[in-house]
Formats: structure tokens, C-alpha cells, sequence
């Protein structure tokens, strides 16, 4: 008889003590396709508020819950924070969280299915296809978002709508063989890039919702990460070649 499959939920965390109680109910009422079982890896990344103590505190109630929390012992940048996970994860897919409520868990099926069915290695979740409910803000940002996808497809030849998508799922043994360099937003276009180099990789898009935060309610990403991921879409896709 086949073992259960296991999903690792990476959730990368600065400064999120008002949302990440949120996120992991919704994580954990979340029925997974063919029973996978979850794994929850949340990366404290040196948060000034109460990140960790909410976290512990939400793991004591719910000890049924199989979490497993890792703090930096310096802020290092979301990149960073995935790193560590990747690193620590067991499961058989990764999947990486945000820690706000930009994205849905009650989604995570729709990623699963590809992978599930055999055809898929990789699974994008893209904010900009498919009939999903996708929250209106911050026109330049989207802009930004699709320029930087084709201008990665360009490199890589692929066809998608959103490289810079936070829903990415992966098979674990695929993302651990990569050597992933970028510490704060520049991950996104590097694990594109190297991902698309693996022989064979068969890479699929899916529609999800995407509930868009401001500046004021906590978005952290700026035209800098814009810039910086420019350049890592021309470092890792030209100059590592």
C-alpha cells in the first residue's frame, strides 16, 4: 500500500502577529487532495513584534497540529527565510505561504491537482488568469508584476502570466538540488530561472484569487525589489550560464 504524500507549507514570517493566527487556521482546515498530509514550517525572520510568541502560543492550543517554528537570529530577508525552510522541509511538495492573508490555503488543492494527476513537477499560481476573485489596488504594482514576467519568459522561454507569483508549488526533491542565492524578493526570478534549467521540467499555471494588501496594511515589497529583480532575471538567466 502507498504511503501517504506530504505537503511542507513554508511560511516565512516578519512582523505578522496580527494575521499568522489567521493564516494557520485556514492552513489547517484545509483538506488536502488523496489525504496528503501537512506540514507547517514557519521562518521567524528576527521580528520586533510578537511573531514568536503568538506562534508558540497558537502551537501549545493546537497541539495536534503538526508546526515546526525556526527563528533567524537576524532579519535576512524573506529569500532568506524560505532558504531555512527548504532546508528543513520532509514533506514530499513545498508550497510557500506568505504570512499575511494575500493568498488563500483553501486554494492549495487547485495546485495539488497537477502534480497529483502526473503531469506537472512544478505549479504556478497565477493572479492573473482563471475566474478567481482577485482584489482591485495598486495599478503600477501590476504593471511592475507583468513586466517582470516577460521579461523573464524571454530568458527562460516559458509562457507565464505571473512569474512573481507568492504561490509556487513544488516536487521538494527538485527544489533542494538548487543552489539558491537571493535573500529577500529576488527569489521569485532566480527559482524561475533554475528551475526552468532542470531537463525534463514540466511546468503548469493555475488560476487563484489574491486578496492585494497596501502599503498601510503591511505590504512590504517596493520599486527596489522591482529593480533587484531586473537584475536577478539578467544574472541567472545570462550571466550564471
Amino acid at each position: 500500500m502507498e504511503s501517504k504524500k506530504k505537503l511542507t507549507i513554508l511560511i516565512p514570517a516578519y512582523n505578522e502577529e496580527r494575521t499568522i493566527c489567521q493564516v494557520l487556521d485556514r492552513i489547517n482546515s484545509v483538506k488536502l487532495l488523496n489525504d496528503t498530509e501537512k506540514e507547517i514550517i514557519i521562518i521567524n525572520d528576527y521580528s520586533t513584534d510578537n511573531t514568536e510568541a503568538v506562534v508558540k502560543n497558537y502551537r501549545e492550543q493546537n497541539s495536534g497540529n503538526h508546526i515546526r517554528l525556526f527563528n533567524h537570529e537576524k532579519n535576512a530577508g524573506k529569500g532568506a527565510a524560505i532558504h531555512t525552510g527548504i532546508k528543513k522541509a520532509t514533506g514530499d511538495y513545498i508550497i510557500i505561504q506568505d504570512a499575511d492573508l494575500e493568498y488563500n490555503p483553501m486554494e492549495y488543492n487547485i495546485l495539488l491537482k497537477p502534480i497529483s494527476d502526473g503531469i506537472a513537477d512544478v505549479v504556478y499560481g497565477s493572479r492573473f488568469m482563471g475566474g478567481q476573485a482577485h482584489r482591485v489596488l495598486l495599478f503600477w504594482h501590476s504593471v511592475g508584476n507583468k513586466f517582470l514576467t516577460i521579461l523573464s519568459n524571454m530568458f527562460t522561454n516559458l509562457n507565464l502570466t505571473d512569474m512573481e507569483t507568492g504561490y509556487k508549488l513544488f516536487k521538494t526533491d527538485q527544489l533542494q538540488q538548487l543552489k539558491l542565492k537571493e535573500k529577500r524578493f529576488g527569489f521569485e526570478p532566480e527559482v524561475t530561472a533554475k528551475i526552468s534549467n532542470l531537463p525534463n521540467i514540466r511546468i503548469y499555471e493555475v488560476g487563484i484569487s489574491y486578496y492585494g494588501r497596501t502599503y498601510q496594511e503591511g505590504k512590504k515589497i517596493n520599486w527596489k525589489d522591482g529593480f533587484r529583480a531586473i537584475y536577478c532575471i539578467l544574472k541567472y538567466n545570462l550571466l550564471s550560464k
